[in-house]
């Protein structure tokens, strides 16, 4: 039996992984900033503890962190899922969402993570589970400032992965393409509020894309779930986890894009190197 610490568990991937857990007989430290709306859901059991937790403070974090280890004497796999996301041209963000979106998707990231690896490390075990996406292996126009938040993960997340795998600790990235969540309502998803008329046929095409996008999307979200449950098991998990047809090819596409880039700039990339 295996403890989860989620956050973001109210909604989306988060409850439904939380769901699945549960299921399989482990036990769930489930967070949100209104906790009620985790009892609501799945009600009060044992196997369950619903805690109040905005990523963005970083006290409240270690208390969360506290609570679950009093409750149930340690934390075998955190999955970093509360975040959302912010569309529009990058220079149609104002600062105050550009920071606002960094202190949750990644400065929060960061303060839950610290929260919990040193019970991690004196467990010598662990498995932190980052949710990226498909923005964060390839960025677009219209989610510029979002991709840039989840490219920031995938390096935290590579980064934490050669650092604590001599602890026994695993860390993934996990990239969901485009899932049939609520993640392009308002619940989740923050629309710039300045359109700039030269951005019409790039980003300005993209907010129109994701009204028909919404609700129809071609990735399943149980199945996510059922994979990310199952994916702990695996005795040498991968850096990253890409999850969705979308992602498979646009990470082909990026491969191939780099490939021509490289054959076709070798030349000038090995020139600036000193001459032996």
């Amino acid at each position: 039996m295996r403890t989860w610490f989620i956050t973001g568990a109210s909604r989306g991937f988060g409850a439904l992984i939380a769901e699945k857990a549960l299921e399989k007989g482990d036990r769930v430290v489930a967070t949100a900033r209104n906790p009620q709306a985790i009892l609501d859901r799945f009600g009060t059991r044992p196997d369950l503890l619903a805690v109040a937790l905005d990523v963005t403070d970083e006290a409240q974090a270690h208390r969360a962190v506290g609570e679950a280890v009093i409750r149930f004497g340690g934390i075998d796999i955190l999955v970093n899922n509360a975040g959302y996301g912010l569309l529009g041209a990058v220079e149609e963000a104002t600062g105050a969402e550009v920071e606002a979106l960094y202190r949750t998707n990644v400065f929060g990231l960061l303060a839950v993570t610290r929260a919990v690896l040193p019970h991690m490390r004196r467990q010598r075990s662990g498995h932190i589970l980052n949710f990226s996406s498909i923005g964060g292996y390839r960025s677009g126009p219209g989610f510029g400032v979002y991709s840039s938040t989840k490219f920031a993960v995938e390096g935290l997340t590579e980064a934490l992965s050669a650092e604590l795998a001599p602890l026994g600790i695993h860390a993934t990235a996990i990239e969901p393409g485009y899932f049939r969540t609520d993640f392009l309502d308002a619940t989740s998803l923050s629309i710039s509020p300045i359109e700039i008329a030269d951005y019409a046929q790039t980003a300005g095409a993209v907010r129109e894309r994701a009204k028909v996008i919404s609700h129809n999307q071609p990735g399943n979200p149980q199945r996510l779930a059922e994979v990310v449950v199952d994916f702990v098991d695996a005795p040498n998990p991968p850096v990253r986890l890409p999850l969705g047809s979308d992602t498979i090819a646009a990470i082909a596409a990026k491969h191939a894009e780099n490939e021509a880039l490289i054959a076709e700039w070798r030349a000038i990339a090995v020139s600036t190197d000193f001459l032996s």
